[in-house]
């Protein structure tokens, strides 16, 4: 059973929390190479590890994601590190354990856990017990290094949501999720940003959180959040969207937004009704350093229109989905390595 619920007390205090900012594309920026497992580094480079985190509560998160989204044994086989998962996962919490209890204020850590990469029969060959043996696995890693939340993120099917949620129930660890709504204004495997509350209806344990996470451009998840908090308005809802939009120049991924743009974000964001505001893809120290003054400067205002968030942050990717189909899944494809 879970006991604590340590974003309650920090939201008590705070009103609205700041989540960091991406794992990928700074790690990239700090030595990562293309293809290789950014959770690795957690023992090659722990230094490196620190200085991410460091670096995100130096901006003023309150909330530090460990560096393990890619965690399960399914996506560390790929690395042919399967045999590593509580020692990873364990090293991933400590090492921002370290950097939290160090920070002079509270700060969250959270466990992150991404996707198996395995879709789950009927579709694909994974049962749902085998996935819930797997989260499990990662997720007793993350508790013993430390991690107060299992921060389960950038999900597509609900089945998975749900393995990953009684996972960490089993484990003794509190919870949120949230969907990475990228392919025409849903998951990929077809959740609607609406539809996010109910997944785990009827497990022994509530989420502390749900929401929307990665995806495609600012605006995009903005949208999912008016429909998120018009769903259910009083929830904690998160909201962790990409730095502005991603555009391909030659083969690499660059981000349109400026700590201009994602400042103005959080303000949209917490008119929307988040009450946790972060970063995904892109988002550097300096655009969350940019999305802290914003936040404390910001006093709530009336609730924004998708027009309005359009006017201000820039077009929607997704309409045009359908229109950009072979682009938008290799996009995913790089966004998802690294989580951002």
């Amino acid at each position: 059973m879970t006991t604590t619920n340590p974003i309650d007390a920090l939201l008590a205090e705070k009103g609205v929390l700041l989540a960091d900012g991406a794992t990928g594309t700074n790690l990239f920026a700090m030595g990562l190479e293309a293809g290789e497992a950014p959770e690795l580094l957690n023992e090659t480079a722990p230094d490196t590890i620190t200085s991410l985190h460091q670096n995100f509560v130096d901006a003023g998160a309150d909330i530090i994601l460990t560096n393990s989204f890619g965690g399960t044994r399914h996506r560390l086989k790929l690395h042919h590190a399967q045999d590593r998962v509580h020692a990873l996962n364990n090293r991933a919490a400590e090492i921002a354990r370290a950097v939290a209890d160090k920070a002079g204020r509270k700060v969250i850590v959270a466990g992150s856990v991404g996707p198996t990469g395995e879709l789950l029969v009927p579709l694909g060959a994974m049962t749902y017990d085998e996935a819930v043996d797997a989260f499990a696995e990662q997720i007793e890693g993350l508790k013993e290094g430390g991690a107060e939340v299992a921060w389960i993120e950038t999900m597509s099917a609900p089945d998975e949501i749900r393995a990953a949620a009684e996972a960490a129930i089993r484990v003794g660890l509190p919870y949120t999720y949230t969907g990475s709504f990228d392919t025409a204004g849903r998951t990929m495997m077809g959740l609607l940003p609406k539809d996010i509350h109910g997944v785990v209806d009827g497990l022994a344990q509530a989420p502390l959180g749900v929401g929307a996470n990665c995806g495609v451009g600012a605006s995009d998840i903005l949208a999912s959040l008016l429909d998120m908090t018009e769903a259910k308005p009083q929830a904690t809802v998160i909201v962790k969207g990409n730095c502005g939009i991603p555009e391909f120049r030659g083969t690499e991924i660059h981000y349109s937004g400026t700590p201009e743009l994602m400042a103005d974000y959080v303000r949209l964001a917490v008119d929307a009704g988040a009450k946790i505001v972060g970063g995904c893809c892109g988002t550097s120290f300096q655009h969350l350093a940019a999305m802290r003054k914003a936040l404390d400067a910001h006093t709530k205002a009336d609730r924004p229109t998708v027009a309005a968030i359009v006017e201000r942050i820039g077009p929607m990717r997704n309409k045009v989905a359908t229109e950009n189909t072979a682009e938008t899944s290799e996009a995913r494809r790089e966004r998802r390595r690294g989580r951002g």
